[in-house]
């Protein structure tokens, strides 16, 4: 073998051996996970909501509870659904 040619090959194996001990994501790795708290941050409509004293605007205790009651008794005796091979026609 020429021996030209294995210095070369030897110096070329050191450099791939060096560069395999390199990182390779370093701007990565230091940026891990900044998108997601980002996206949480983003998602939140009110940071400040537990500050305040006040309760959300919105429905009455009363109101509320009487509207999810109507909501459940739905289930419990659905509407009877009229027949699918009913035309209406001569009524």
């Amino acid at each position: 073998m020429n021996p030209n040619f294995l210095r070369v090959a030897s110096v070329g194996l050191i450099f791939c051996a060096l560069a395999a001990c390199r990182t390779t994501t370093p701007n990565l790795d230091a940026h891990f996970g900044e998108s997601v708290s980002l996206l949480q941050a983003q998602q939140i409509l009110d940071p400040s909501a537990g500050n305040r004293l006040a309760g959300p605007e919105g429905m009455d205790g009363k109101a509320a509870k009487g509207g999810y009651d109507q909501y459940q008794k739905s289930f419990r005796a659905p509407e009877p659904r009229p027949s699918t091979f009913v035309i209406g026609v001569g009524r």
